[in-house]
């Protein structure tokens, strides 16, 4: 379906989208004039140490008082406890109520405190922000005195940043208008497309009995219609399309109305989505037979999802939990967009390798980007600016490791970028050994492989290291002997290269692996310490969690693992959704080689189920889902499996049938003795 057949079709359905636009339109400039501008104050504070730090203190069995150490469980416990209902109930009392947020300070790695109030009249603001400060202190003087900490080990607290004066607080309001016009006009498109769908099945009805109305009949044109708006959209170039935003549009530069879900590229895939259904509903296409597992895997990640959202609207939530709960739903829609339109919406096998072999492409250009930022130690995304997007995190200096400069390209973050080349990179050695390829030359076939495996390596990151790993352990065992052993002397050859060609490499990243294993690492060590701290989350709420994109660094901290990252925001449903997933990848990768009737199927079954295992492995070192362009890469490629298993089926299906008996395989009729 072509873009000049949704405008046609709007228009014939224009008593839907006309009326429902106009009161969206309208609703929304009533909000306009009845909604209040609010106004936020901030105040920040910090936590100074006792002032018998320079003896040896004890710690009087509890983690209240923690004398000479860092005082971020202190200020955790500080936080927790201002946000609890007491604390509310006991600031209305005093004259606090509007809404109010305590939570860490962004970007800060001591125990700095941000307060902050919200509310319509800006002088009571200021009053409830400065109530709100010095409750803060004495708080913290009563949860000491309560533990009976001697004055001399008592923690303190002092203002860093008095109560500011309130700024008004119009992005919120504008979000609400905009999303009443959005969600008028959405309703009016997606009535018509319904509407367009029942008129479509009446007028099938009427022609397989005979009757063709006037309207309707074939009319004979010497030329089909050309432009724009009349050429025929699929499911490929939807996808290229949000392949081309995710890729070459920095993902930290997002809407400002969205937050960090709110990127062009997801935004692009949920108008792909939207398209994908007026095309659907008005009879053009059907989802491809076979390629259902994916899709009931992601209604299974839906429903965790969810109820994790119905179980943080019944505890009390702060508003920055409330806000991650939606935009955590915004990205489950993109991500659902991704699996939809490469496994249902993609209806010839030639346009899904086109599919793929630009995904590789796009990869590639990415490494490239980052072997600049490698050599001359910058951040290129720094410099890149769009009007009408501004970015969701502060801005990111380059991040460094021994002597050299991690390269993050258009990603949020290093490890983004090494966790999305290792699951491109079986995909782009598939293309390099597909015999149909063969005539585009060795250079373009195996350019893409040797740029983003070289790149991992410059990532400096025992995830990039551990993705490469799996990737080689999953696919070079399965090769015949004489490619295996050409790729395992390559492989050894690029270790050698890199000694020489980059001095220090090779040692720095053995050295990260030596203190891993030693637990000598800080690193290492930071992110055991979380592991055993996200246990009481856990005991909470231990079957559905706080709310799916709740757990945010700015109200908790960074998890650096998916697996409990789930477990705390989604329990132990979300836990058992998410290795569905992987187990979805996993199954798809091994039915394509199993049902593949050439070399060339086998190999790309064998690349889904490499980058689905490298998938499974990364996922215990950093947060992926948190990253958008690696989550939806990801995705993508779930949804391209899954594409695949059903093209590969129906073709042994199509196979089987045709397929001549031989002699041997004909029965006879069975004789039996007459009487």
């Amino acid at each position: 379906m072509s873009l000049g057949d949704l405008w046609a079709i709007m228009c014939r359905r224009w008593y839907f989208m006309v009326p429902l636009t106009l009161l969206s339109v309208l609703a929304g400039g009533y909000l306009n004039r009845t909604i209040p501008v609010s106004y936020q104050s901030q105040s920040s504070v910090t936590l100074l140490d006792s002032s018998a730090v320079a003896r040896l203190a004890p710690t009087f069995g509890n983690p209240i008082s923690n004398a000479g150490g860092s005082l971020v469980v202190t200020a955790d416990v500080l936080i927790r406890t201002l946000q609890s209902s007491d604390s509310a109930k006991e600031l209305h009392d005093r004259g606090l109520t509007d809404r109010y947020t305590v939570g860490f300070a962004p970007e800060a790695d001591s125990p700095l405190l941000t307060l902050s109030v919200t509310g319509t009249d800006r002088a009571k603001v200021l009053r409830e922000t400065t109530t709100l400060t010095k409750f803060a202190g004495e708080q913290l003087k009563a949860l000491q005195a309560a533990s009976k900490v001697p004055t001399v080990y008592a923690v303190q607290t002092a203002p860093v940043v008095l109560p500011q004066t309130p700024v008004a607080q119009s992005k919120t309001r504008y979000q609400d208008i905009a999303a009443v016009v959005i969600v008028g006009v959405v309703s009016a498109f997606l009535l018509s497309i319904l509407a367009e769908g029942v008129a479509v099945v009446r007028r099938r009805g009427r022609a397989q009995a005979g009757y063709v109305p006037r309207r309707h009949r074939a009319r004979s044109t010497e030329r089909a219609p050309r432009g724009l708006l009349v050429r025929r959209l699929d499911a490929t170039t939807i996808l290229t399309g949000y392949l081309v935003l995710a890729f070459f549009v920095p993902s930290n530069l997002t809407l400002p109305a969205l937050g960090g879900v709110g990127t062009p590229a997801n935004v692009f895939a949920l108008l792909g989505l939207l398209w994908y259904l007026a095309t659907w509903l008005g009879g053009r296409i059907r989802p491809a037979e076979g390629t259902r597992l994916p899709r009931v895997t992601m209604c299974l990640l839906a429903a965790a999802v969810l109820l994790s959202y119905l179980a943080d609207a019944t505890r009390d939530s702060s508003h920055q939990e409330v806000l991650g709960a939606d935009r955590g739903l915004i990205g489950l829609a993109v991500w659902g967009a991704l699996v939809v339109l490469a496994s249902a919406g993609i209806q010839e096998r030639s346009r899904l390798e086109v599919l793929m072999r630009r995904l590789v492409v796009m990869g590639t250009v990415v490494a490239l980007i980052g072997y600049y930022d490698f050599f001359a130690a910058t951040n290129i995304a720094d410099s890149i600016h769009i009007p009408g997007l501004q970015s969701s995190t502060a801005g990111i200096s380059a991040m460094d490791r021994g002597s050299f400069t991690r390269p993050r390209s258009t990603t949020a973050h290093p490890l983004e970028f090494g966790g999305m080349l290792a699951i491109l990179v079986p995909f782009a050695v598939h293309q390099a050994f597909d015999p149909v390829r063969r005539h585009a030359g060795a250079l373009r076939r195996w350019a893409p492989v040797a740029i983003m495996a070289g790149a991992l390596p410059l990532t400096v990151s025992r995830t990039s290291i551990i993705g490469a790993f799996v990737a080689i352990l999953v696919m070079v065992p399965r090769w015949k002997p004489q490619r295996r052993w050409a790729a395992i002397g390559i492989i050894l050859g690029s270790v050698a290269g890199f000694k020489v060609i980059i001095p220090g490499l090779i040692g720095t990243i053995t050295n990260l692996f030596a203190s891993f294993l030693s637990n000598s690492d800080s690193s290492t060590q930071a992110r055991t310490v979380k592991y055993s701290a996200i246990v009481p989350y856990l005991h909470e709420h231990p079957w559905f969690g706080r709310g799916f994109g709740t757990f945010t660094p700015d109200l908790y901290f960074f998890t650096d693992n998916q697996y409990m990252l789930t477990l705390a925001e989604m329990g132990f449903l979300g836990l058992i959704a998410l290795l569905a997933l992987f187990v979805t990848g996993i199954h798809t990768g091994g039915a394509i080689r199993r049902l593949a009737r050439t070399e060339s199927d086998r190999e790309l079954g064998q690349a889904f189920l490499a980058s689905a295992l490298v998938a499974l492995v990364i996922s215990a070192t950093f947060d992926a889902l948190s990253f958008s362009m690696y989550a939806g890469m990801f995705f993508l490629i779930l949804g391209a499996g899954g594409s695949y298993l059903g093209f590969v089926r129906r073709e042994a299906a199509a196979a089987t049938v045709s397929a001549p008996r031989k002699p041997s395989e004909v029965q006879l009729p069975e004789l039996v003795e007459s009487r």
